[in-house]
């Protein structure tokens, strides 16, 4: 089904990546059999928007744990790392994103994260390619392509969605909030993940859970039949304005 997914999502949104299958995986289950491990098959850890940068723009399906995860704050947020308090009294982003220790500290409880050891790995690969059923679909876009997952999102229940925003720590709002809320999150991909995950200025994301990805489906298609499409559709049908020595040769040849 999740092929048959990626085909809908690429059929109403034309994307220029792949849209993205994410699943946790406690300690008990076993990964995928077609799966790329960074320290065993790249030579080294990556960071989680790496990972999720080589299988949206590679195809690649990666498996992460604590071992394989380069970046401290991706490790507090998938529960791989301590949150110490160190990080916790904000020296993290103190100076760098926040003014002051306190605000960086008021910043960094903002974050949500998993519980400690709660998984022990998180996998994800091109939802068009793997054979697990995902907990999250992660679709990056332009705004306008996210307006419309928006659009497809709210056709059945109406109302509006709810996210929050950091600029940094986007791991945590498209991983730990779409699972934790079970809600729709539209997501602003971070500084770190336009540095190292190679996330474009124009680039949005929309995190889905796994759960509600037929009713986005139906609400694109069903606003699409509406006339609500991507890419929009521009009005053209107007009497287009000319400068008045345009309007002069006009006149003459009345």
């Amino acid at each position: 089904m999740t092929k048959e997914y990626a085909q809908q999502l690429e059929k109403y949104l034309r994307l220029q990546t792949f849209p993205l299958g994410l699943k946790l995986l406690g300690r008990e289950e076993q990964l995928p059999v077609k799966v790329k491990i960074p320290s065993k098959d790249l030579g080294q850890p990556v960071a989680i928007c790496q990972a999720l940068g080589f299988a949206r723009k590679y195809g690649w399906t990666v498996a992460l744990n604590g071992a394989d995860q380069a970046c401290p704050i991706g490790s507090v947020v998938m529960g791989w790392g301590e949150a110490l308090p160190y990080y916790s009294e904000g020296n993290l982003a103190q100076g760098m994103y926040t003014e002051t220790l306190e605000a960086g500290a008021k910043s960094e409880a903002a974050v949500r994260r998993f519980e400690l050891h709660k998984y022990a790995y998180l996998v994800v690969g091109p939802l068009e390619r793997i054979d697990f059923q995902p907990d999250i679909v992660l679709v990056y876009g332009t705004p306008a392509q996210v307006m419309r997952l928006v659009q497809g999102a709210l056709y059945k229940q109406g109302g509006c969605i709810t996210s929050s925003f950091s600029g940094r720590a986007e791991c945590s709002e498209s991983i730990v909030n779409t699972v934790v809320t079970g809600q729709y999150q539209v997501v602003l991909p971070g500084n770190g993940e336009r540095v190292f995950g190679q996330a474009q200025d124009e680039e949005l994301a929309f995190a889905i859970p796994y759960g509600k990805i037929q009713d986005v489906l139906a609400g694109l298609a069903a606003t699409h039949q509406a006339g609500v499409r991507y890419p929009i559709p521009n009005m053209l049908n107007y009497k287009p304005a000319f400068p008045a020595k345009y309007l002069k040769l006009a006149e003459m040849w009345k």
